[in-house]
């Protein structure tokens, strides 16, 4: 199992530091759909035209470390990307890791929420031993008569 988890850590830092400099640089499609229907400058400025990108704004996170896939301070661009696709790997891997540690941490006396302790009250799990329930399926019917 440690095995499978370090193999997918590799392959995931791999995709998020190295191959994600190969991402295309176009808009995806919810960029493009936004910004149907105006004009552009040189610089990719909306000069006129009417479209849902004229009315955008800048998001409160805007100024966070990792926003728009880079590293805030980074000037390389290819660089900034991959550490910060690298930070991002590293980060739900602790977080995935964290969750599953605390999971699993729980004592095995712990009943958990499938077990028989926690059925409601007549159920087959109440029935006393020998009972028709007791059969693999429930049903008296399954038993062989005597």
């Amino acid at each position: 199992m440690k095995k499978f988890l370090i193999a997918g850590l590799f392959v995931a830092l791999l995709l998020a530091g190295v191959v994600s400099r190969f991402a295309s640089g176009s808009p995806d499609g919810l960029d493009y759909a936004a910004r149907e229907g105006c004009t552009f400058d040189a610089d990719g400025d909306i000069t006129g035209g009417t479209c849902m990108a004229q009315q955008e704004q800048e998001h409160q996170l805007g100024d966070s470390p990792l926003a728009d896939y880079g590293i805030k301070g980074i000037d390389n661009e290819t660089l900034s990307t991959g550490l910060s696709g690298v930070a991002g790997v590293l980060l739900t891997f602790a977080i995935g890791g964290g969750l599953f540690w605390l999971i699993r941490r729980r004592t095995p006396g712990q009943p958990s929420a499938g077990s028989p302790s926690d059925s409601p009250a007549g159920s087959p799990s109440d029935s006393p031993a020998g009972s028709p329930s007791d059969s693999p399926s429930g049903s008296p019917a399954d038993e062989k008569v005597a």
